[in-house]
C-alpha cells in the first residue's frame, strides 16, 4: 500500500514534476556561493539573519601562550640563542567548532548538564509505590474487620459516607459553554506552556561508539612526566654522633638493571655536626638544603627499589674500621666509653678540618617500593621494627606482586623507619654488586646476611606527590610554579630516566650532562697511589681558569661549582666508583669544550712534607666531534703527565709524542657519559640531517662532515640523501626532535634553498621523508592513537607546533662565529631580514603584531617561496609507490597540514574577507579535485582487502571535505562529496558486501554533516521552489479518498515532505543524509541491524546537536531547522511495520502491577481469553482489535528494528513533529489519505508506549546499560556473521574502536580519551543518580505524550473539513485512550482530558452512537483515573465524565450510559489490584457536586439520574473495600465477590460481569473446575435472557437446560418479568448477551472442565453446544467439538483410575475475632491429596498473620465445642477431614469414580470415644458417632467453601461398632479373595490379620465380648443376632480364603499354609458355640417389629 502514497520511496516512481532521480543517485547540488549571493538575506538581523550565511569571525588566529611551568623560562644562558618553542603555539581553530559534535559531543556528562534544574513530573505509579511503603509499615496493625451483616453494606450507610466526604476542587470552565474554536485555542495556547524545550536532552545520548565524528583536541605537548612519588627524609640518628654523614636517593630498577633517576643529595646533620665542614662550604646555598624530593615513575613495576647510600667525611683506616664504633657503640652505654667516644670525636674533628673536601663510602640500604604502595605487606625487611605511627612488619616475608598493583599515584602514605643499614664493602661498589643485592632482597639467600649491619634511624616519608607542589626546583633548579617565597626550602624533582624509551617530544630546553667514573686501574702504575680521587672539571678551553662552575653542588655547598671529587676508597689502586656528577652544559658546544680527568693520591695521615693531594694522572674527553656531541661508554688511558697543548681537540687514544702513559696507553679509566638533551639528538643520522640544514641556512661552505666535505657541488645529493637515511634513525630520537624535524622538512618544502644560485626544488624529497616518518611513528607507537588512528604526538604537532615558516631563511653575515649548536637555529629568525614589523607574523617574537593588515608584500616578493598546502597536494598528486602508498597511510596527517596552511595562507594574504572563489587558485583547485577522486577511487576499490586502511582513509577524507567546507568555495566541495557518492555507488551495484561499503559512506556522511554550520549549508531559509507547471500529483489522483476534496495538492508542500529533487538539492546534506536513512530502512533492501543502527544513530546525533546548540533556541529558528528533516516524517511511516512493537507486553518490558488487566499478557489467564474485565464491558480492547502493527509478517524479521533503534528513530520522529512549524503540518497532513492518516495514528499509539514512564522502582530494577550493551553486541555478531566485513578484521576492528587505544598497552596515553568513556561503565548507580534517572524519565515521557497531543490536535483540525473523518477520529480517540492508559504525569493527564473533552464536544455521536465499545473504553480509563491518588488528574478525570454523562442525557441515552459506566466500575474493582477507594469517593462527590452546580439541567431528571448512578457506583465501592481487606485470604475474597454478584441478582450484565472476575480469579488459583462452573453460571444466565429476548428452538430454554451439569445453577433463573425486562434500553448490552457470547462461554466453560480432567462434565456442555452450531450448519465447528468429545470419552476410558477430584474438610471458627465467620462451620475443598496437616498450617499461618502470633489455635479433636471453655481473646479453629456420603439408594446411581465425586452436597466424618470422656476404652466400652454434614451448594460450585446447612448425628453403642468392624473385616476379606488377577501376598496379610491367634482384639475376642451372654436389655437382641450373623459370613470367607490360598502358594509355603490351616480351625472351634447360640425371643416377635429396627442398624 505504502507505494502508492506520498511515501518517501515514491521518488523512485515519480518526482513531482521534476525529472525523476532515484534516490540511489546523487542529485547536483545547488551553487552554493551563488546561491548565497544571489539571494541576499531579506531578512533584517534578527535569530533567522544567522541561518544565511557563515558568521564573519569564522575563521581566526589565536596565539596560545605556551604553558612555562617555571618562574624563569628555561632557556641557555647566551644572549644571541633563542628556541622558538618557549615562545608560541599557534592554533587556527573556527571559532565555532565548539557547535560541532565534531569536538562537544553529546555524551552523558553534558547531558546531565542539560539535565539539572528538570522540575519533577508528579506520577501516580511512584506516589503508590511510596504509598505502599508506608502500608506496609501500617500493614502488621491492621486487623480483619467483619462483614456486614446484609448481603451488601446498607444503602443508608454508604449513603451517609458519601455526602460526608469533600470533593475535589472543580474545574472553573467546565461547565461553561464555549465555541469549539475558543476551545481550542484555549487549550493549545495551555498546552505550549512551560514546555521542555529540548526533547532530546531528556533522551540517552547517541551511541559513543557510533560516534565516528568525534575527535577529542589533542593534549598540548608538555614534558613526559611519569607518576610521581614524593620522598621526605625526615631525620637520621645513629648510636653515637660523632661527625657528619651525608645520603643520597636514586630509584633503581632491578628487572632492567637500570638506575631510573639522578641522584638526589640530603644532609640531615645537626648544626653543630655541619659547623666541622665550615671552612670548606663557606656558602650554602638554598637548593642544596632541600630534604625531599620527587621522583617520577614512567614503567612502575614490582622491581623498583629506592636505594639510600650513605657517605662520610674521608678519614684514615678502611670502611670497616670506620664503621666499627657505630656497630658496637652503644648511646645507653656512654659512660663507659666516654673517653674512647672523646677520642673519636676528636679524630672526626681533625678530619674534617683536613679532609673536609672528600668523602668515603660508609653504608647503604634499600627500600622495596611495591611493598609501600599495595599496602599488602607493609614494609620490607629494611624495617624490622618501624615506628608505632607506621605500618609494622616482622622478619621476612617473600613478596612477589604483579605489576597491576604497582600503582605509585595513588597509595596510603607512609612513614618508614629504617633501621638495617649494610656496610659498604670496598671491593663491591660497583652498580653489578648493587643489582646482585637488591635480586637478593626480593628472594633472600646467604648473600645479604654475609653483609655486617650498621645500626642507624633513618625516618622517611613516601606518599603520592601532589599535582602541583609547593616550592618546588626542577631538575635544573629552576623554580617551578607556584613558588610563593624563594627564602623556603625547596622539594627537588628528580630527573628519571625511564627504564624503556618514553616517546614525547621535546618541548622546554634541557640541557644536561651526566658523568660516571666506573672503575680505574692504578695497579700497574708505580709509586705512592692508593687513596685515589678522580676529579672532574668540565673546561671551556685548556686554560685552569676556564674550567665552567656548571657542575651541580650536592647538598649543603654551592649550586654550582668548577670541580667535583670521587669518594676515596682506603688503600685501593683498582677502585669501583657509583658516583654520579651532573652538569648543566651551554648549547653552543665548539671543539675546545672537554671534560678534564685529574687522579690524585689523597695522604689520609698528615705527615711532613707531604701535600695533602699529590696529582698521579690525567685523561680528558672532547665533548664535540663533527658537530656531534660525544656520549657513551669509554675506555680512556691515563697519562702520568699533564696533557700538553691544544690536547683538547684530540682524544686521548692518539698517541702523542712524549707523552707518558700508565701502563702501555691501555685503557685504565672506565667512565660513561649521558646527556639529558634537547638540543643534542645523539643519533647520526639526525645530526646530520640538522647540520646540514643549518649549512645551508648560515650558508657556511665548504664545510667539513666527518670525512665528506660538504660544497656547493655535493650539497644537494648529501642533503636528499641524509633525508632518505632519516628512516635508519632510532625511533625514540625522532619523536624526540619530532617537531624541530618536521619544521625543518617543512621549510625545506616551502622555500627551496638556493644553492650557487640555483633554486634547489627538495619538495619531492622532503615530502617523502615525511610521509615515511610519520608512518614509522605511526606503526610503531600504536598504543598513542586516537579513534581514528591518528597519533596524537603527529596531531598535537598540527594543532599547535605547526609554524609555516613566513619569510625565506637568508644568508647570514659574514663574520659570525661558526658554531655547530644541532638546533641552536633551528627555528630561531635570521636576524638579517628586516621585515616592516607591522605586516608580518614572527614566529620567534611575541613582541610583533599578529595580523598582518595587507598582503604582505615583502612576503610577495620573496622568490621561489612556495605556499605548503599547494606543494602537498601537488606532491600527492604526482606521487607514485611507496610514497603514496605510505601518505594514504596517514591521508589524516597531510590533509590537516593542508587545511592548517590553507587557513594561515588566508590570513596572511587577508583574503578571509575574499569571496570563496577567489580565495585559491585554480590549479590548486584542481589538485584538490584530482586528490579526493583519486582517494574517493583507492576507497571503492580496496574496501574488502585493506579494511583498517580504508576505515582510516574514508574518515580522514570526510574531516577533509568538512574543513574544506570552512575555506574554499563550498558548491565546489558539495561536488567534491558528490563524486565520492558517485565512485561509491558505482561500486555497490558489483560489491560482494555492499553493506561494508554502505557502512563506510555512513560514517563519510556523518562525518560531512558534523559541520559545526551544518545547518546554514543546507540553506534552511531557502523555499523549494514548486515545479514550472503543476501537474496534480499522482497521489491525488490515485486515492479515491484523499482526505481533501481539492484535485490539485499543494505542490510545494509535498516536495518540502518528500525525499524530492528539489529537496534534496537544497537542503544537499540533510538530503544525503535522510536518503541514506531511507534506503538503509527500506524493508526490500540489505538493511542489515547495524546499518540501521549507524543510520538512525547519525540523525540522533545531529538532532541532539541541534537541541543543544544555543544559536537555534529560537523556536522560529528551530522550525527552521526542522524543515531540514521533515521527510523524516513519512520515512518512519513507512517503516512502521518495522518497528520493535512497545505495545506488546513482552516479559522484557516491566510493567508496574497496577498496570490494568487490559495491559497484562492476554494469555496468562486460561479461562478468559481476553482479559475479563473488559469481555464484560464489552469494550474494545487494544487486544481485542486487530493489533494495528500485524502487518504481513512475510520477511519482516529480516529487516525488523531492535528496541533500542526503534525507539531512538521514534524520538527523532517527535522532535520533527515538535519543532516544525505546525501551519506546515496542518497543510500537510490535509493532503495525506486516510490509510495513510491512521498510519500516522498507529505510529503515534506506539510513540506513547514507546516512551512510557516505567516508574522509580523499575529503574532500580533494570539497569538500562545491559539492556543496551546485548543490543550491540548482536549488531556485531551480525556483521561477522553476514561477512559485512571480513569477519575476524571486523571484530578486531570493533575492539579498537572500543578501547581507544589499540592495544591497551600505555594508557597512560589516552588520559583524554578514556574519560569520556569511564561513565558509560559504572553499573550501580546512586540513590541520587536513580532518583535523577527518574526525574529526566518523567520528563520524556511528559514531553513525548504531550507531542503525541499535539499532532493529534493537528490531525483533527485538519479531518474536521473533510467527510471521511469517522474512521480518523475513532483512532485519534483510541491513541487518546492509550495515552490514558498507561503511566503518565499529572501535567499531561490534564491536557489530555482537556482534549479528550473538547473532542467528545465536537463529535458526541462517534461515541454514543457508532462506537458503544469506544464509550465504554473511556468509561474505564476516566473511572481508572478517578481514583488517582493525585488530586489534579481526579479533578479532570471527574469533570471529563460528568461531561460525558451530560452528553449523553443530552442526545437522550442516559440508560446505556449508567449502565456502561456501573460495568466499567465493576470491572475495575475486580480485577485492579491496588485501588484507592477513598480517591474515587471522593470523585464520585465531584461528580455530584457538577451535577448540583449546573444550573442549565436543574430542572431535567438528570441530577437525579446522576444521583443515582453515583449512589450505585458507591455501593460496589463499599464492597470493594472489604474486597480489599481481604486480598490475602483467597476464600473469603471469593464469598465477597460471590455476595456482591448475588447483590446484582437483578442486573445481569452486572451478575455477569462479576461472575467473570470469580472465573478469573479461580483460573489464578489453578481452580479450574470452580472457574468451569462460573463459566457455566455465566452461560446459563446469558441463556435465560435470550429465553425470554426471543423463542428459538434451538438455544437452551434457560438454565433448566443446564441442570445435568450442576445442581447449583438453577439460581441463575431470572428474576420476574415486572423487576426487569430485557428489551428495555441498557439492559442485557454487553457483548455477551448474544448466540456468540453463549457459544463462546461455553466454549471456554469446556475448556476450563478440560483442565479440571472433568472429562465427563465436558459431554454434558457440549450437549447444549451442538444443537446451536447444527442449527448453524457450522461442520467445521461441529467436526472440532467431536473431536474433542473423543478425546475425553478416551481419557475417561482410559484414566479411571488416575482421576482426582479433590479432598474435603470440615472447618469450624471460634472467637469474636473472626467476625460473622464466628461459629459458621464451612467444608473446604481442597486440591486432591491433601493432608490435614497441610490445611491446618496454612489456615493457622495465615490467621495468625492476620491477628499475631500466638492469637490463633488448632482444636485438635473433632469433639462438639464448647465456647465456654474457650479463650475470648483467641481465635480457634477446627479443621477435621471428611468423606462424601452417599445413602444406599444414591449409590445405586452413583457409579463411577467420577459420579461419586461430583455434585456431592452431604459428608461425614467419625469421632470415636467411651461415657468417661476417653477417645479410646475397651472393645465393651468403645462408643462412636457418626457426623453428616450437608451443604448449601453441590460441589464443585462458584466457590470452593461451602456453608454446612445442616448436622445430623447418629450414635452407635459398642456392639454397633463390633458389627462395622467385622462387617468391614469380611468386606476385605471377600475383595482379596475375588481379586482379579489374584494377589496372593496381599490375601496372607489379610488372612493373617483374621485369623492369626496373636491379633489383639481380634475377631475371637469380639466374639467373646459380645457374643457369650445373652444381653439383658432387649434392644440390643436384634444387634447381638447381627453380630451373630456376621461371624457366620466372616467363617465363611476364612474357609473360601483359605482354598483360594492353597491354590496361589508353591511348594515353599506349604508349612505357612499349614499353620494358617490349624490357626483356623482352633479359632472355628471355639466361635463355634458362640455362634450357634440364637435368642429365642427374636424368633417370637419376628413380624411385630422388624420394620422399624431395619432402618436403624442401616444408618
Amino acid at each position: 500500500v505504502s507505494r502508492d502514497y506520498g511515501s518517501p520511496q515514491l521518488s523512485k516512481k515519480r518526482g513531482g514534476g521534476h525529472h525523476p532521480l532515484p534516490l540511489t543517485e546523487v542529485v547536483e547540488p545547488v551553487d552554493f556561493e551563488e546561491y548565497v549571493s544571489s539571494h541576499a538575506p531579506g531578512v533584517e538581523p534578527g535569530p533567522l539573519r544567522q541561518l544565511m550565511e557563515f558568521p564573519q569571525d569564522d575563521l581566526e588566529l589565536l596565539q596560545l601562550d605556551k604553558d612555562c611551568t617555571t618562574l624563569e623560562p628555561p632557556l641557555p644562558e647566551e644572549e644571541d640563542y633563542i628556541i622558538a618553542r618557549t615562545t608560541f603555539f599557534f592554533l587556527l581553530p573556527c571559532r565555532y567548532q565548539r557547535y560541532s559534535t565534531t569536538h562537544t559531543p553529546c555524551n552523558s556528562e553534558r547531558q546531565r548538564e542539560r539535565q539539572r534544574g528538570l522540575v519533577k513530573q508528579t506520577f501516580e505509579l511512584d506516589e503508590a509505590a511510596a504509598a505502599e511503603r508506608l502500608d506496609d509499615q501500617d500493614d502488621a496493625k491492621r486487623r480483619s474487620v467483619s462483614l456486614d451483616e446484609t448481603p451488601r453494606g446498607s444503602w443508608a450507610s454508604s449513603i451517609f459516607d458519601l455526602k460526608n466526604s469533600s470533593p475535589d476542587v472543580l474545574l472553573p470552565s467546565v461547565l461553561e459553554r464555549t465555541a469549539a474554536e475558543d476551545m481550542d485555542r484555549r487549550n493549545t495556547e495551555a498546552r505550549l506552556q512551560g514546555r521542555h524545550s529540548d526533547l532530546l536532552g531528556l533522551y540517552p545520548p547517541p551511541d559513543e561508539d557510533e560516534a565516528v565524528e568525534r575527535c577529542s583536541l589533542p593534549e598540548v605537548p608538555k614534558e613526559h612526566c611519569g607518576q610521581r612519588i614524593m620522598v621526605k627524609c625526615l631525620s637520621l640518628k645513629f648510636e653515637i654522633e660523632i661527625e657528619p654523614i651525608f645520603g643520597s636517593l636514586a630509584l633503581y630498577d632491578v628487572k632492567e638493571k637500570k638506575k631510573i633517576s639522578e641522584n638526589f643529595y640530603f644532609d640531615l646533620n645537626s648544626d653543630l655536626m655541619k659547623g666541622l665542614l665550615k671552612p670548606h662550604t663557606p656558602h650554602m646555598a638554598i637548593s642544596t638544603l632541600a630534604r625531599s624530593a620527587i621522583f617520577s615513575i614512567t614503567y612502575p613495576s614490582a622491581d623498583i627499589f629506592l636505594v639510600i647510600k650513605l657517605e662520610k667525611v674521608l678519614q684514615q683506616g678502611d670502611i670497616g674500621e670506620c664503621c666499627e664504633p657505630y656497630m658496637v657503640m652503644k648511646e645507653s652505654d656512654s659512660s663507659k666509653h666516654k673517653e674512647k667516644l672523646e677520642k673519636l670525636r676528636l679524630q672526626a674533628e681533625q678530619s674534617c678540618s683536613r679532609l673536609g673536601r672528600f668523602r668515603m663510602p660508609f653504608a647503604w640500604t634499600a627500600i622495596h617500593l611495591v611493598n609501600i604502595v599495595s599496602s599488602v605487606g607493609g614494609l620490607d625487611r629494611s624495617d624490622p621494627d618501624s615506628d608505632s605511627g607506621t605500618r609494622k612488619k616482622k622478619g621476612f616475608e617473600r613478596m612477589s606482586v604483579g605489576d597491576d598493583m604497582c600503582n605509585f599515584a595513588t597509595f596510603r602514605p607512609a612513614t618508614l623507619t629504617v633501621t638495617n643499614f649494610f656496610k659498604q664493602e670496598g671491593d663491591r661498589l660497583s652498580d653489578e654488586d648493587l643489582y646482585k643485592y637488591l635480586a637478593d632482597m626480593r628472594r633472600p639467600s646467604s648473600v645479604l646476611r654475609r653483609l655486617r649491619p650498621v645500626t642507624a634511624q633513618l625516618k622517611i616519608d613516601i606518599s603520592p606527590a601532589p599535582d602541583s607542589p609547593h616550592y618546588c626546583l626542577s631538575p635544573e633548579l629552576l623554580h617551578v610554579k607556584p613558588y610563593p617565597d624563594l627564602r623556603v626550602r625547596p622539594t627537588k624533582e628528580v630527573l628519571e630516566f625511564p627504564a624503556r624509551y618514553v616517546y614525547t617530544p621535546h618541548t622546554t630546553y634541557r640541557n644536561l650532562l651526566y658523568v660516571y667514573p666506573q672503575s680505574l686501574n692504578f695497579s700497574s702504575r708505580q709509586g705512592s697511589v692508593r687513596n685515589i680521587a678522580v676529579k672532574v672539571q668540565f673546561m671551556a678551553g685548556e686554560d685552569p681558569s676556564q674550567a665552567l662552575p656548571v657542575i651541580f653542588g650536592k647538598s649543603s655547598c654551592a649550586e654550582f661549582i668548577k670541580e667535583a671529587y670521587s669518594p676515596v676508597i682506603y688503600h685501593n689502586k683498582s677502585p669501583e666508583f657509583y658516583e654520579e656528577m651532573k652538569m648543566k652544559i651551554p648549547a653552543n658546544l665548539t671543539d675546545n669544550h672537554h671534560l678534564l680527568f685529574t687522579f690524585y693520591h689523597i695522604s689520609c695521615q698528615p705527615k711532613q712534607n707531604t701535600p695533602l693531594e699529590t696529582p698521579v694522572g690525567y685523561t680528558w674527553i672532547p665533548l664535540m666531534q663533527h658537530g656531534r656531541l660525544r656520549t657513551g661508554s669509554f675506555s680512556l688511558p691515563v697519562s702520568v703527565e699533564k696533557p700538553p697543548p691544544s690536547y683538547s681537540v684530540l682524544t686521548p687514544d692518539v698517541s702523542l709524542p712524549g707523552m707518558k702513559w700508565v701502563d702501555n696507553h691501555k685503557g685504565v679509566f672506565n667512565v660513561e657519559v649521558t646527556a639529558a638533551s634537547s638540543v643534542h639528538t645523539q643519533d647520526p643520522h639526525l645530526d646530520k640531517f640538522f647540520t646540514l640544514v643549518y649549512v645551508l641556512e648560515e650558508y657556511s661552505f665548504p664545510f667539513r662532515l666527518k670525512d665528506v666535505i660538504i660544497t656547493e657541488a655535493n650539497m644537494e645529493g648529501e642533503l636528499k640523501a641524509s633525508m632518505a637515511a632519516l628512516r635508519g634513525a632510532l625511533l625514540d630520537t625522532c619523536v624526540r626532535f619530532l617537531h624541530q624535524l618536521l619544521n625543518k622538512l617543512i621549510q625545506l618544502i616551502v622555500y627551496p634553498p638556493v644553492i650557487a644560485g640555483q633554486i634547489v626544488n627538495l619538495g619531492r624529497a622532503a615530502f617523502e621523508a615525511m610521509a615515511l616518518l610519520v608512518n614509522q611513528i605511526h606503526k610503531n607507537l600504536e598504543g598513542n592513537q586516537d579513534q581514528h588512528a591518528r597519533n596524537n604526538l603527529l596531531a598535537s604537532y598540527i594543532h599547535y607546533c605547526l609554524r609555516l615558516p613566513t619569510a625565506e631563511p637568508a644568508v647570514p653575515p659574514t663574520g659570525m662565529p661558526m658554531q655547530f649548536a644541532t638546533l641552536s637555529r633551528a627555528t630561531a629568525r635570521p636576524s638579517s631580514l628586516h621585515l616592516s614589523r607591522s605586516k608580518s607574523i614572527s614566529n620567534s617574537n611575541p613582541d610583533l603584531a599578529s595580523t598582518p593588515v595587507s598582503p604582505d608584500e615583502e612576503v610577495q616578493r620573496i622568490i621561489g617561496s612556495k605556499l605548503l598546502h599547494e606543494e602537498l597536494a601537488l606532491q600527492w598528486v604526482v606521487s607514485t609507490s611507496t610514497v603514496r602508498e605510505a601518505a594514504l597511510q596517514q591521508a589524516w596527517f597531510f590533509f590537516q597540514l593542508m587545511t592548517k596552511s590553507m587557513a594561515h595562507h588566508l590570513f596572511l594574504t587577508s583574503k578571509v574577507e575574499a569571496a570563496r572563489r577567489q580565495r585559491f587558485p585554480d590549479r590548486f583547485v584542481d589538485d584538490i579535485a584530482a586528490l579526493v577522486c583519486a582517494i574517493s577511487a583507492d576507497i571503492a576499490s580496496r574496501y574488502h582487502k585493506d579494511v583498517e586502511l580504508v576505515e582510516r582513509l574514508n574518515s580522514s577524507l570526510a574531516f577533509f571535505l568538512n574543513d574544506l567546507l570552512s575555506l574554499m568555495d563550498r558548491g565546489f566541495v558539495f561536488n567534491l562529496i558528490r563524486s565520492y557518492y558517485k565512485q561509491i555507488a558505482n561500486k555497490l551495484h558489483t560489491a560482494q558486501n555492499p553493506s561494508s561499503l554502505n557502512a563506510l559512506r555512513m560514517d563519510f556522511t556523518r562525518i560531512v554533516c558534523s559541520h559545526e554550520h551544518y545547518v546554514i549549508l543546507n540553506l534552511p531559509c531557502s523555499t523549494l521552489s514548486p515545479p514550472a507547471s503543476p501537474s496534480p500529483s499522482t497521489s491525488s489522483t490515485t486515492s479515491q479518498s484523499s482526505a481533501f476534496s481539492s484535485v490539485v495538492q499543494d505542490q510545494g508542500v509535498v516536495t518540502m515532505f518528500e525525499l524530492s529533487v528539489p529537496f534534496r538539492q537544497q537542503h544537499f546534506l540533510s538530503g544525503l543524509l535522510l536518503t541514506e536513512l531511507s534506503l538503509i530502512l527500506d524493508p526490500d533492501g540489505e538493511g542489515v541491524f547495524f546499518l540501521h543502527k549507524k543510520a538512525i544513530s547519525a540523525v540522533h546525533s545531529l538532532l541532539c546537536s541541534h537541541d543543544a546548540d544555543t544559536r537555534y533556541r529560537d523556536p522560529q529558528v528551530r522550525a527552521h531547522v526542522a524543515q531540514l528533516y521533515l521527510p523524516l516524517i513519512p520515512i518512519v511511516m513507512e517503516t512502521l511495520h518495522q518497528l520493535h512493537d512497545f505495545s506488546d507486553s513482552s516479559p522484557a518490558r516491566v510493567r508496574h502491577a497496577s498496570a490494568h488487566t487490559d495491559d497484562a499478557d492476554p494469555d496468562s489467564s486460561n479461562t478468559i481469553s481476553q482479559s475479563v474485565a473488559m469481555a464484560i464491558a464489552g469494550s474494545p480492547l487494544p487486544h481485542a482489535k486487530a493489533n494495528p502493527f500485524a502487518l504481513p509478517t512475510a520477511g519482516r524479521q529480516s529487516s525488523s528494528l531492535s528496541a533500542e533503534c526503534s525507539r531512538t528513530l521514534l524520538v527523532c520522529f517527535l522532535w520533527v513533529l515538535k519543532n516544525a512549524d505546525a501551519v506546515l503540518l496542518e497543510r500537510w497532513v490535509s493532503d495525506l489519505s486516510v490509510l495513510q492518516i491512521n498510519r500516522l495514528l498507529d505510529l503515534l499509539h506506539l510513540c506513547v508506549s514507546c516512551f512510557e514512564y516505567k516508574g522509580k522502582k523499575a529503574l532500580e530494577r533494570i539497569n538500562s546499560l545491559t539492556f543496551k550493551k546485548s543490543q550491540d553486541m548482536k549488531a556485531r555478531l551480525e556483521e561477522a556473521i553476514l561477512g559485512t566485513i571480513g569477519a575476524r578484521q571486523e571484530m578486531v576492528r570493533r575492539c579498537r574502536e572500543r578501547s581507544p587505544y589499540g592495544s591497551q598497552e600505555n594508557v597512560r596515553w589516552r588520559k583524554n580519551v578514556t574519560h569520556w568513556r569511564q561513565n558509560a561503565d559504572r553499573v550501580d548507580k546512586t540513590k541520587a543518580e536513580v532518583e535523577q534517572e527518574s526525574v529526566v524519565d518523567g520528563n520524556l515521557a511528559t514531553e513525548a505524550s504531550l507531542i503525541v497531543l499535539d499532532t493529534l490536535e493537528i490531525v483533527v483540525k485538519t479531518v474536521v473539513a473533510s467527510e471521511l473523518k469517522e474512521s480518523v477520529l475513532g483512532g485519534v480517540l483510541r491513541v487518546l485512550l492509550h495515552s490514558m492508559a498507561g503511566n503518565q504525569s499529572a501535567l499531561f493527564l490534564q491536557h489530555c482530558f482537556t482534549t479528550q473533552r473538547a473532542l467528545v464536544f465536537k463529535f458526541p455521536e462517534m461515541l454514543f452512537e457508532e462506537d458503544t465499545e469506544l464509550c465504554a473504553d473511556l468509561c474505564l480509563r476516566l473511572l481508572r483515573h478517578c481514583s488517582s491518588s493525585v488530586s489534579s488528574v481526579r479533578s479532570h478525570a471527574s469533570a471529563s465524565l460528568y461531561l460525558l454523562m451530560r452528553q449523553n442525557f443530552e442526545i437522550g441515552n442516559g440508560h446505556a450510559m449508567k449502565m456502561q459506566v456501573t460495568m466499567s466500575l465493576s470491572s475495575l474493582v475486580g480485577t485492579s489490584q491496588n485501588f484507592n477507594e477513598e480517591h474515587l469517593r471522593r470523585s464520585l462527590k465531584t461528580i455530584l457536586t457538577y451535577a448540583e452546580e449546573d444550573l442549565e439541567l436543574r430542572d431535567t431528571p438528570f441530577p437525579e439520574q446522576v444521583q443515582d448512578l453515583v449512589f450505585n457506583l458507591h455501593m460496589i465501592l463499599t464492597d470493594t473495600v472489604k474486597m480489599k481487606e481481604h486480598q490475602q485470604d483467597p476464600e473469603m475474597l471469593l464469598d465477597l465477590m460471590y455476595r456482591i454478584a448475588k447483590g446484582y441478582q437483578n442486573s445481569p450484565d452486572l451478575r455477569l460481569t462479576w461472575l467473570q472476575n470469580m472465573a478469573g480469579k479461580h483460573s489464578e488459583r489453578g481452580n479450574h473446575a470452580e472457574a468451569a462452573h462460573c463459566l457455566v453460571h455465566s452461560a446459563a444466565l446469558v441463556a435465560e435472557y435470550l429465553n425470554m429476548l426471543e423463542d428459538c428452538r434451538y438455544l437452551p430454554i434457560g438454565c433448566v437446560t443446564f441442570q445435568n451439569i450442576s445442581s447449583n445453577i438453577l439460581e441463575e433463573s431470572a428474576v420476574s418479568d415486572d423487576v426487569l425486562s430485557p428489551e428495555e434500553e441498557g439492559i442485557c448490552a454487553g457483548k455477551y448477551f448474544s448466540e456468540s457470547g453463549l457459544v463462546g462461554l461455553l466454549e471456554q466453560a469446556a475448556a476450563s472442565f478440560n483442565m479440571a480432567a472433568m472429562y465427563e462434565a465436558i459431554n454434558e456442555v457440549y450437549k447444549i453446544l451442538l444443537p446451536i452450531h447444527e442449527a448453524n450448519r457450522d461442520f467445521k465447528k461441529l467436526a472440532t467439538v467431536h473431536g474433542k468429545l473423543q478425546d475425553a470419552f478416551n481419557k475417561v476410558y482410559n484414566q479411571v483410575s488416575r482421576q482426582m477430584f479433590g479432598t474435603y474438610f470440615r472447618v469450624g471458627f471460634y472467637g469474636c475475632q473472626f467476625g460473622d465467620l464466628d461459629e459458621q462451620e464451612f467444608v473446604y475443598k481442597e486440591p486432591s491429596i491433601t493432608k490435614l496437616a497441610e490445611i491446618s498450617h496454612r489456615l493457622e499461618e495465615f490467621y495468625s498473620a492476620r491477628f499475631g502470633v500466638g492469637m490463633v489455635e488448632i482444636i485438635k479433636d473433632s469433639n462438639p465445642v464448647d465456647k465456654n471453655k474457650l479463650d475470648p481473646n483467641k481465635a480457634y479453629l477446627q479443621i477435621t477431614y471428611v468423606e462424601p456420603f452417599f445413602d444406599t439408594y444414591e449409590l445405586k446411581e452413583r457409579i463411577t469414580y467420577f459420579d461419586k465425586n461430583y455434585n456431592l452436597r452431604t459428608f461425614m466424618y467419625c469421632t470415636p470415644f467411651t461415657l468417661d470422656g476417653r477417645a479410646h476404652g475397651d472393645l465393651h466400652e468403645q462408643y462412636k458417632r457418626k457426623t453428616i454434614l450437608t451443604t448449601s451448594h453441590a460441589f464443585p460450585y462458584i466457590k470452593t467453601r461451602i456453608n454446612v446447612l445442616q448436622k445430623e448425628e447418629i450414635i452407635l453403642v459398642p456392639m454397633e461398632v463390633a458389627i462395622e468392624d467385622m462387617q468391614k473385616k469380611t468386606q476385605e476379606l471377600a475383595f482379596a479373595t475375588n481379586q482379579d488377577p489374584a494377589d496372593s501376598k496381599m490375601l496372607q496379610m489379610v488372612l493373617q490379620g483374621c485369623v492369626g491367634t496373636t491379633v489383639n482384639q481380634g475377631p475371637l475376642e469380639v466374639a467373646q465380648v459380645f457374643l457369650s451372654d445373652i444381653p439383658d436389655d432387649p434392644k440390643l437382641f436384634r444387634h447381638h443376632n447381627k453380630l451373630r450373623l456376621c461371624f457366620k459370613d466372616f467363617t465363611k470367607r476364612c474357609e473360601d480364603a483359605l482354598r483360594k490360598n492353597k491354590a496361589l502358594i508353591g511348594p515353599d509355603q506349604k508349612e505357612y499354609h499349614r499353620e494358617l490351616e490349624r490357626n483356623y480351625y482352633k479359632l472355628k472351634e471355639a466361635l463355634g458355640p458362640l455362634i450357634n447360640r440364637k435368642i429365642p425371643q427374636l424368633y417370637r416377635t419376628l413380624n411385630s417389629y422388624s420394620r422399624s429396627s431395619l432402618r436403624k442398624v442401616d444408618c
